[in-house]
């Protein structure tokens, strides 16, 4: 039998999904697209607790811009909501982090850099939510 769909299931499921879409529709290699075969894939979605204020944007966005300086990374987008109006997508952050390791090692490593531990110090103070997705090959 199959369970009732909620909308707040189906927002929770989809979010899960759009780490795997974003995954798969990376930069093409030679008119494919190149496989994420092995590689850890990190996003992280913020929200701001003062959302109104340019000075903390401005602030995060710096913080931001210094963790993606981590050479463990291979590749980063760091992002802000799409002006997209669906019933299904969840807008309600104010900047998302989606960042592709070499493997869950490459990943480990970043977690404990002291870049990553000075950006942890930032968020918690200039972020309500924070929420972390991280996805490996099927």
């Amino acid at each position: 039998m199959l369970k009732k769909m909620t909308r707040r299931n189906f927002l929770e499921t989809s979010g899960k999904m759009t780490v795997l879409a974003g995954a798969l529709t990376l930069p093409a290699e030679a008119g494919g697209h190149e496989a994420l075969r092995g590689r850890f894939v990190h996003h992280v979605f913020f929200w701001l607790k003062e959302p109104d204020d340019a000075q903390l944007h401005e602030r995060f966005q710096h913080a931001l811009r210094d963790l993606v300086t981590i050479e463990a990374i291979q590749s980063y987008q760091l992002g802000k909501p799409a002006d997209t109006r669906r019933e299904v997508i969840d807008s309600s952050y104010h900047y998302s982090l989606l960042t592709i390791f070499a493997d869950q090692a490459a990943h480990d490593h970043y977690q404990v850099h002291p870049v990553h531990d000075a950006f942890r110090l930032v968020a918690a103070e200039l972020c309500a939510r924070i929420v972390v997705y991280d996805s490996v090959d099927l």
